[in-house]
Parts: structure tokens; sequence; C-alpha cells
């Protein structure tokens, strides 16, 4: 074991919360203090993230930058971190969008300061913390714990109806999650240990699994969210102020699917195999569904929400292919919502801090008055869309080429997201820039500031990066995809031997 990078990236945050717990003066410096501080400590744990971007091994399918630590020996529990290229870039992104939701809250986080910076930093340790775990215990609790901030974000800063949101958006994640208890809990007594590389290579009864599946999906479809447990979605993010509904789009529900790709597919492939069927059933309608839904929105971070579930059901379509283009396809998705979904977070926030309403109907003529703003909207509504050249383009491309080769329908289905994404997301792109000013707030309202300009800039070129250059992100993946897909196959077909043997 060399260095401990990702222990530091994960705990480094935590010193700068004991730095914010010391800071004193009146309510004005320790504010100005603790944006500051903040700040400085998210920009250090994302340069120190850049380091282990930069020195990742793509060619290894293996776990990278291990570090092994004796916890609960005699339940051989440990400490372990690790991360393959599935989880290396879903670090980076998480370390990436936290110092741009601490930029973009500067101003229009005015009470609480303090106690609102040290929530954020209390969430980037458990989400990085949760991509890096490689004992299921220690996922469990990192993952279990950015309940506890978000709900507090949501809660406490969040707009009228916070506190049902937050209550409604705690409770739902947290019952699944008891399942998910459950099912380690069963593995742990089959298979002697919770350490996830040895779990990967186990193999459970094929009755066990399905069990075992059924306990994971509960937790794991709550947080993608999957339809019809997607309902406490537009509750959160209609309430959560800007920066909490950044980082709930662009990580919370990457969590996951992530849990599908890590625990899921490769630990139980029987039962994944078995409930692939259901899996695309629930993933086509919400594609559909709520697509359908978002056209009818008047609310702009509803609308959002809803295209974020549509987005998500391709996601989860591309994992369940089973082949390599399908599950490519859904990690793309799933980094490149991850940046485009929470820059048009982001895009509403702005107009939001000038004339405090989400009213689609209440805005108009904005390209007239805010040129760059009308820039950057469009090319994050492009994103969204799947335009080429853009990051939303590669992965439904190739989720669809994934879904192709598994039935025409479900690829057929699954690609109707992009007709009906474009519908909805021109929709809120013309009402807002496009047409004449009516009404006397809008005409004198400014365009970008400095410091949005300085949110925005990564992630424009993060979403061009993305479409122009993609195989610079799918090159991490590719070795670990190769081994999964190779894995998942080999273990079907000893099922099969298995039960000709039997017969």
């Amino acid at each position: 074991m060399g260095f401990p990078l990702l222990s530091l990236i994960t705990w480094l945050p935590m010193a700068g919360v004991v730095i914010l717990l010391t800071i004193r003066g009146d309510e004005k410096t320790v504010a100005t203090n603790a944006r500051w501080t903040a700040l400085w400590t998210s920009l250090i744990v994302m340069a120190i993230s850049l380091v282990i971007w930069v020195r990742f091994d793509r060619a290894d399918a293996g776990f990278q930058f291990v570090e092994s630590v004796a916890w609960l020996p005699q339940y051989k529990i440990g400490y372990k971190m690790g991360v393959d290229g599935i989880s290396v870039l879903f670090v980076l992104l998480s370390t990436v969008l936290t110092p741009l939701c601490i930029l973009a809250s500067w101003e229009s986080i005015q009470t609480k300061v303090r106690e609102f910076m040290i929530s954020f930093l209390i969430l980037e340790t458990m989400m990085v913390g949760m991509f890096c775990a490689l004992d299921f215990v220690v996922f469990y609790m990192f993952f279990e714990a950015v309940l506890i901030p978000m709900y507090l974000i949501i809660g406490i800063w969040g707009g009228p109806r916070r506190v049902y949101a937050a209550v409604k958006f705690f409770l739902f994640t947290l019952t699944g999650s008891v399942l998910m208890l459950l099912a380690l809990l069963a593995m742990w007594v089959q298979a002697g240990t919770t350490d996830i590389p040895t779990l990967m290579h186990t193999t459970f009864p094929v009755g066990t699994q399905k069990w075992l599946f059924l306990a994971f999906f509960a937790s794991f479809a709550v947080k993608v969210p999957m339809w019809p447990m997607h309902t406490w979605l537009p509750d959160a993010h209609v309430e959560a102020p800007t920066a909490g509904s950044v980082i709930l789009a662009g990580v919370l529900l990457k969590m996951g699917a992530y849990g599908f790709a890590r625990f899921s597919i490769p630990m139980l492939p029987d039962a994944s195999a078995y409930f692939a069927p259901f899996i695309f059933t629930l993933s086509v309608v919400a594609v559909i569904y709520t697509s359908l839904v978002a056209l009818a929105q008047e609310d702009m971070k509803k609308l959002i929400a809803y295209s974020s579930v549509a987005h998500m059901g391709v996601v989860t379509i591309g994992l369940f292919t089973f082949n390599e283009q399908g599950i490519q396809g859904g990690l793309f998705m799933m980094l490149s919502h991850g940046v485009v979904s929470a820059a048009l977070f982001l895009i509403v926030g702005v107009i939001y801090d000038r004339i405090h309403t989400r009213e689609i109907a209440r805005y108009g003529g904005l390209a007239d008055r805010m040129p760059c703003y009308a820039f950057a909207f469009m090319l994050f509504a492009m994103a969204s869309v799947g335009l080429p050249g853009t990051a939303g383009f590669v992965g439904e491309f190739l989720v669809i080429v994934g879904a192709f080769q598994v039935n025409f329908w479900l690829a057929l289905l699954g690609g109707a997201g992009m007709i009906l994404g474009a519908a909805y997301t021109l929709y809120l792109y013309r009402r807002v820039v496009f047409g004449r000013i009516t009404r006397d707030d809008l005409r004198g309202i400014l365009d970008l500031s400095a410091r949005e300009w300085a949110v925005f800039a990564p992630l424009i070129v993060l979403t061009m990066w993305m479409g122009i250059y993609p195989s610079s992100f799918t090159g991490f993946w590719d070795a670990s995809v190769a081994a999964m897909v190779k894995q998942h196959t080999a273990a079907l077909a000893e099922t099969v031997k298995l039960a000709g043997v039997l017969h």
C-alpha cells in the first residue's frame, strides 16, 4: 500500500469542517471566512483527485490505489479503499461539482452560511468515500450517510415545502436501504467476508441470487430513481436550493446505477439476467411516461427533474444489456448526465437568483438582455437532447446500439426518449429565451457575472470535450467493462452447464 491518496481525498473535507467550526467573529465575518475555507478545501480535494486521474492505469481492469486496514478482523470486515475504471471518474465528478456548488451558492445562501458549507463538505466526504469503498460495510455506511447532509440542505435552505420534501426524500431512500442491509448480512453469512472484490468472484446459488437481487433493487431503484419509485425526486428538486439540486442530479442519482453496476450485475449474474426484462419494462415506461410528464410542467426545476428520470431510464437499459456497448453507454450517460443536468439546474438558479421565480410563463425574451446566458443555456440544452458533438450523444448512441443487440423494440422505445427529450427541452428553451420581453422586471436583468462564468466554464469545457473526444473517458472503463461482460457471460454459461448435468 502506497501513499493513501483515496483516504486523503475522502477525509480532507472533514479537516475543512474542523476549521469551519473554529471560525469566530460577527455573522458577516464568519460567513465570508466559511465560504473561502469551504472553497479552498474543495479545490485542494479536486486537485488531488486530478492526480489520481492522471496516474490511473487504463489498461488495468482491477482496483488501483488500494488501501486496506483491519477494522473488525474477527468478522473479516476491514477499511478498504480502491478505484477501478468504473469508479474513478465518478470520484472526479464528485470533486469537480463540489467547488462549483460552493461558488454557485456564494450569494444565494445568506443564512447559516457556515452550517451550509459544513453540510457540503461532509456530503463530499460521503460521496467520495462511497465510490472508493471496497468493503461492503464501509460502502453501506457512506451510502447511507449521504442522506444526512442532503436532508439538512433541503430541509433548512430549501423552499416553502422544504420539510415535506426532505422527509419524503429521507424515508423513500432509507426504506429501500434497510433491505440492502439484510442482503449484505446474508452475503456475509454465506461468503464469510464483506470484501467487495472477493464477493464479485463468489458464486451464490441461483435461488439465493434472486432474493438478494430484489433486496438490492429496492435500494438502488429508489436512488436512480426508477419508475414508479421516482415520486420523491421532483419534490426534492423543487424545494432544494440550487446547489442541492446540482449534487442531487449530478452525483446522488448515479449512486443507484453505480450500485447496479458494482454489485447486482457482477455478483448476481443469474438473477440479473432473470430480472433484465423486468428492468427493461420499468426503464421504457420511465423514458416515455416521465418525458410526457415533463412536457406538461410549468416549473423549470420540475421539468428538468422529470427529464432526469427519463435519462436514468436509458442508463438502466444500457447496464442490463450485458454487452460492452450497452454498459459503456450506460456509464457514459451517467457521467454526461452528471455534468449536463448539474449545469441545467445551475442555469435555472441564475435567473431564480435575479427574479425569484421558476415559472416558465414568467420569462421570455432573455436572449435580448442575457446573450451569454442564452448561449450557455443553448449548449446545455442541446447536450441534454443528445446533439452530436456534445456529451449527451455518445452515451445514448451506445445504449441504443447495445439495446439493439438484445431486442429491436427495446432499442426503438428507449431511443424514443431522444425525440421526446428534444420536445420538452426545446419547449423550455423557446419559452424562456426567445420571444419579446413583456415584463418590466426582465428589462433590467443582468447577464452572467464573472463568478457565474467561473461556474459554467468548466462545465462547458467538459460538455464539449466528452462529445468531441469521448475515448478519453471511455478509455478508463474499457478494461473493467470487458472484464465484467466476460465474467457475466462465463457465470451464465456455468449455470447452464450445471443445469444440464443435473438433468
